[in-house]
Formats: structure tokens, C-alpha cells, sequence
């Protein structure tokens, strides 16, 4: 069954994280990396993290501290607490997923990874899916997480959703995982729960044979993560649909979302 993704979402490169430069004081994921994004009509990718009062909220981390005056799991921490964070290089604050989606009102598409524990809480892809249903501009999320993957076919099946994924999983922070959880993961072998609309693949392992058979037998789009070098950049336009990019400007966009 082909589960194609609409074409909005590989029209355009994505900024990850948003469009930022932390010596113009442009912060990951925060107010001004989406403003830059959208000034430049790329779409917008950004994660969220749970808050301990159940928001959604937009920060890579599950810790403070890399970017932050302040440290801490940032499941011990209320939105509102978050929301007054001082960051390091920028007067910008953290924002929920609702002051994302009105910042950038449908004008470019959002991409939004769902991190997780892996530990099966289902509260953070909740209240993403109760975000979204009043939002009407494109948005897709994905995950790691093929739980959160499936959570998401199941609470909010319109929207395009998708799988992140890489070759080995060999990194450190994976070893962590239990070894059945691993090998859920790998080559895909979740697909036919998770059903995924796109793949969001490493790119230092593009080509690999998973993700072209989801692209090119079962019609998933494939994006790529995360280029930054001119080789990447060329293996990106080789392998994939559509590229997440950082850490320089691709030429300027146009048209509409």
C-alpha cells in the first residue's frame, strides 16, 4: 500500500532546528531561528520535549544546561518555568508548540520530531495531537520511536507522519536501549504498525536498503539529516527527496507553503 506524503513537504529544504546562527545570537529552536526560517521560506524542523505539567515544548534536549543559564531534567520543570529560562546567547525564551504553530501560521510547512525515553508514556504525542487538531498549516511529525509513531497513526491519522531513522544504531546513546527495542528498529521492521508517510534517514548512511525500498516500492518520501558539508549536500540531492539542513543558507525559496 503506497502511503505517499504530500508534496509540501518536499518542496523546500528544512532548517533544523529552524534557520539559526548562534553568533548572530540565532538560537535552535527558538522564536528568531523560526522567524529566520520562514523569512527565507524554508520549512521549520524542531523537537519537543514533555513539561512536568503535560506541555509540549520546543527543546531538543531532555536536559538544560548545553544552551542554558540553568540545569535540570526538563521533565522536573512546569511550562511556565521553562517559558522564563535565560539562554546564553540570545534574549529569545523556550516556546510551547502552540506559540510555535502561531508564529508561524501556516506560512511554511513544520516538521516536528517527538523525542522520547523510550519508556512507552504516550503524554507528549497527546498533547501534540490536541495542539494540531487547531492548527490548519502543514505540519508532520515524526520520531525515533516507533511507539510514538504508531501513538501518532492512531491519534491524528491526517496528518503525514514519519519515522527518523538510521543503518546501525551503533552510537553510544543507543546502547542504552533494550536489545529487542533496537531490533524493532532496525531496517524498518516496524512499518507495517507505524505505517510512516516519509523516512527521515541519516545521511552519512544514504544509500542503505531500507529506505530505498520505502521510497521507491512503497512511495515514502525520504528526507535526509543532517547536511551540513557540500558532499552531503550532493548525496542528499542523489539519495533523497528533500534535505534538513544546517549551518549554511541553500538559495533562497518562493512560492507558497
Amino acid at each position: 500500500m503506497s502511503l505517499r506524503a504530500p508534496d509540501w513537504l518536499t518542496a523546500r529544504p528544512v532548517a533544523h532546528r529552524g534557520l539559526h546562527n548562534r553568533t548572530c545570537h540565532i538560537v535552535e529552536n527558538m522564536p528568531s531561528a523560526a522567524s529566520a526560517a520562514i523569512a527565507g521560506n524554508f520549512a521549520i524542523e524542531c523537537d519537543i520535549q514533555l513539561s512536568s505539567d503535560g506541555e509540549a515544548m520546543v527543546h531538543h534536549d531532555d536536559t538544560l544546561g548545553r544552551l542554558e543559564d540553568a540545569e535540570g531534567d526538563i521533565q522536573t520543570f512546569a511550562a511556565a518555568q521553562l517559558k522564563q529560562v535565560a539562554f546564553k546567547d540570545t534574549t529569545d525564551r523556550m516556546m510551547t508548540l502552540g506559540d510555535l504553530c502561531d508564529l508561524t501560521a501556516g506560512r511554511v510547512p513544520l516538521v516536528v520530531e517527538v523525542k522520547s525515553r523510550f519508556d512507552g508514556d504516550r503524554k507528549l504525542v497527546t498533547r501534540m495531537a490536541q495542539v494540531l487538531a487547531a492548527y490548519k498549516g502543514p505540519v508532520a511529525p515524526m520520531s525515533f520511536d516507533p511507539d510514538h509513531v504508531a501513538t501518532i497513526r492512531e491519534l491524528i491519522p491526517d496528518r503525514p507522519r514519519g519515522i527518523i531513522a538510521e543503518r546501525t544504531y551503533k552510537e553510544a546513546e543507543w546502547q542504552a536501549l533494550p536489545p529487542e527495542k533496537l531490533r524493532g528498529m532496525l531496517d524498518l521492521r516496524h512499518a507495517l504498525r507505524t505505517q510512516p508517510h516519509f523516512v527521515a534517514y541519516w545521511i552519512n548512511e544514504l544509500p542503505a536498503p531500507a529506505p530505498w525500498i520505502a521510497r521507491n516500492i512503497f512511495g515514502c518520501a525520504l528526507l535526509t539529516w543532517t547536511v551540513r558539508t557540500l558532499e552531503q549536500r550532493q548525496r542528499a540531492a542523489r539519495h533523497a527527496d528533500q534535505m534538513i539542513f544546517e549551518g549554511f543558507v541553500p538559495a533562497a525559496q518562493s512560492g507558497p507553503a
